[in-house]
């Protein structure tokens, strides 16, 4: 991008010589969904993927890819501008992190949030507008339809989703598994599963906890599927059933992770509550999401996230810890507190 247009000399001091202001971050975002399209078609035909197994030059990625050689060249001198590849003597190579990241045969992947994103949200996303002045949903449902009934109506569609869940989630689910002070308990059930992930990490790196995953029954195949997987299965079970119609069984400790924001204030404490019965005196709920920061300003996923569950939900908002604290401490629990995870992620947890 051209740099702002800007005064000749001009007295020290002078207002005239302050910096002029620039367009540069308004076009910056404003055009952002070129980049953002650029690297989830990337994602789908999994140029990372292709180039982990080793380097190649224009040719021979685009002959792999089945790429028209119109814009092949465009495409990935433009994922290296944007500091996805790395480009040396003609040679095209994955940077550390979409090595890491972005190569599907690695336990590290997080591209399944992103082939949702692709798939899903982008589209969705373009009837914001209808969105804010009406809000309602705008997902596969229709507007004021229940984007999660028509996503677990579908099997494939629903196994895509857990997936996409797990890639958001990992680097959140290792970090509980490392920093919560786990040898105090020794049952935890987590409500709202996914594949299981949070389990997983959790029960594999604490050897003597058992753990439930709690959902719907459409969710258990493929649950135990990864559970199984993981090599967890005399450990973490599933048990079936509605966290709206039944109460959550029984554990040490209660974990939501990536839950509590689908759903309107009234079901946010309903849960909060429901945690509190299941749990006994001294037990932890543990709740995690893309927490807003407590003034707005700064957490700008969270907010972004806030504005997608107006996409995807009814009546599901993000929050701020405070808020959370709030909701826990109105159920009951003695103690509550916030602490970040990583990225976007924090924590709150409270103890009954």
């Amino acid at each position: 991008m051209s740099q702002p247009i800007t005064q000749n000399a001009s007295a020290p001091g002078s207002a005239a010589s302050a910096a002029m202001p620039s367009p540069e971050h308004i076009l910056q975002i404003g055009m952002g969904f070129w980049a953002s399209k650029t690297l989830l078609s990337a994602v789908e035909m999994e140029v990372f993927t292709e180039l982990a197994k080793h380097p190649e030059d224009l040719d021979e990625l685009t002959g792999r890819l089945g790429l028209h050689p119109r814009s092949a060249r465009d495409l990935f001198d433009a994922l290296v501008a944007l500091g996805f590849l790395e480009r040396h003597d003609g040679i095209y190579s994955n940077t550390p992190s979409t090595d890491l990241f972005l190569d599907k045969h690695k336990p590290s992947y997080i591209g399944g949030i992103l082939e949702m994103a692709n798939r899903r949200l982008f589209r969705h996303w373009g009837n914001l507008t209808a969105a804010l002045r009406t809000g309602q949903p705008q997902g596969e449902a229709g507007a004021g339809g229940d984007t999660f009934e028509a996503i677990y109506a579908d099997p494939e569609r629903l196994k895509n989703f857990l997936g996409a869940m797990t890639g958001i989630s990992r680097g959140a689910n290792m970090a509980i598994a490392a920093k919560f002070p786990w040898t105090k308990y020794r049952t935890v059930v987590d409500a709202g599963p996914a594949q299981g992930d949070l389990l997983v990490q959790v029960c594999s790196k604490n050897q003597h906890l058992l753990g439930i995953g709690f959902d719907l029954p459409e969710v258990g195949p493929v649950f135990e599927e990864y559970v199984t997987a993981h090599a967890l299965e005399q450990r973490v079970q599933f048990q079936a059933g509605s966290f709206f119609t039944d109460p959550l069984p029984k554990a040490d400790v209660v974990m939501m992770g990536h839950i509590l924001h689908d759903w309107n204030l009234e079901e946010k404490r309903m849960l909060i509550a429901k945690a509190y019965e299941a749990l006994p005196a001294g037990g932890a709920l543990m709740v995690y999401d893309a927490m807003i920061d407590d003034d707005r300003t700064k957490n700008a996923f969270g907010l972004l996230m806030s504005l997608n569950m107006l996409i995807e939900t009814p009546g599901g908002f993000d929050y701020t810890g405070a808020d959370c604290i709030g909701w826990m401490k109105e159920a009951g629990f003695k103690e509550a507190r916030v602490e970040h995870l990583v990225g976007p992620d924090s924590m709150a947890t409270a103890i009954k």
